[in-house]
This record gives C-alpha cells, structure tokens and sequence, in this order.
C-alpha cells in the first residue's frame, strides 16, 4: 500500500514538473517570436541591440528547457506562440514587461518545487534573466512615455 502512493506521488510530481516545462517552453517560444517583432518595431539601434539580446536570452532558456523535457520524456516539446504579440511598440514593450514580470514569478515557484537540483538551477537563472529583461523593458516604456 505505502509503495504504491510513493510512486503514485512520485508519478504526479514528475506529471507536474512536464506541464510546469511545456508551459515555461511555450512561453519562451512565445517571447522568441514576439521580441523579434519588437527589436523591428524599435524606434533606434540601441534599444534594438538590447531587445536582440534579451531575445538572445531567451533562446537560451527555450534551449535549457527543451533540454530538461528531452531528459525527462526522450521526446521533443512541441511549442507554440501562446499569446500573440502586440502590434505597436509601445503596446509591446507594456506586454513584455507584465509577461517578463509573471514569468519571475513562475520560474522562482517552479524552482522552490523542483526536487532536481539541475532544474532548480535552470529555473533560477533564468528567473533572475527575466527580472533583467523587465527592467529594460520598462526603461524603454518610460523613455517612450517620458
């Protein structure tokens, strides 16, 4: 009786740890395609530069969780955009740093319950990544605003 509510628990954590990845993959795929869109619609070279780099960044952990989800299930993710990217700049910039924000949040959850010390870590830098691309991103609203 007791071996098997272990592996049930077990089974539910590992269940919960997948959705936590597709969601958290899903979102970085999302951010790849909409900051391409953004670093287009940026009104100069430097605030261009910097979106790439965030975009950049974001690859990076798009590829560190692909990397988690491959290890976990021998599969391959399937991402999607899952929401759509704002159409004007300013719009964008507003979305990216309540979605950048959220996102802080999530990845520091996701990481105070993971149990595998690798995952804890992806999740924890890219959090602290995010937290830095809200800054920029809302530098560059207020500029805009300013």
């Amino acid at each position: 009786m007791y071996g098997h509510d272990m592996y049930e628990g077990d089974w539910n954590r590992q269940q919960d740890m997948l959705i936590q990845l597709e969601k958290a993959i899903n979102g970085e795929y999302s951010a790849i395609q909409c900051y391409e869109k953004l670093a287009a619609l940026a009104p100069d070279e430097k605030q261009r530069k910097q979106i790439i780099e965030i975009r950049e960044d974001e690859i990076k952990h798009f590829q560190a969780f692909t990397r988690i989800y491959n290890s976990l299930t021998g599969m391959q993710p399937q991402p999607k955009v899952t929401e759509p990217c704002p159409d004007s700049y300013a719009a964008g910039l507003e979305f990216a740093v309540q979605d950048e924000q959220e996102t802080v949040d999530f990845y520091q959850d996701v990481a105070d319950g993971a149990a595998d010390r690798t995952i804890r870590k992806a999740f924890r830098r890219a959090a602290a990544d995010e937290q830095n691309h809200a800054v920029w991103f809302l530098f560059y609203l207020v500029k805009l605003k300013g």
